[in-house]
């Protein structure tokens, strides 16, 4: 059964991406697609932070991950670069956890 749903599943993201590759361009040229298709990765990536820092099985958890995420959007807006945002948020987290 496992790997009936391993070879469903990679058919599935084939034909998912023939038919992206199928669309005509002068549909990608549209401004609202090209509005929409600038905007869904930072809305998708969102939802994805907020479910990582805020989830905790079935419910909402308010915990030293949001201070770690708080510390890295400082370090961001600093212009500090990639490693030390990341740096800066585990350590965040990781000393609100020990206190």
């Amino acid at each position: 059964m496992t790997w009936a749903a391993i070879l469903v599943g990679a058919a599935g993201c084939y034909a998912w991406k023939i038919a992206g590759l199928s669309v005509p361009p002068r549909v990608l040229e549209h401004p609202l697609v090209d509005r929409i298709a600038d905007l869904l990765p930072v809305a998708l990536l969102s939802a994805l932070i907020a479910v990582q820092v805020l989830g905790s099985g079935q419910s909402l958890e308010v915990d030293a991950r949001l201070l770690g995420l708080g510390a890295g959007v400082v370090a961001l807006l600093l212009r500090a670069p990639f490693i030390v945002v990341v740096f800066v948020a585990a350590a965040t987290a990781a000393l609100v956890r020990l206190l």
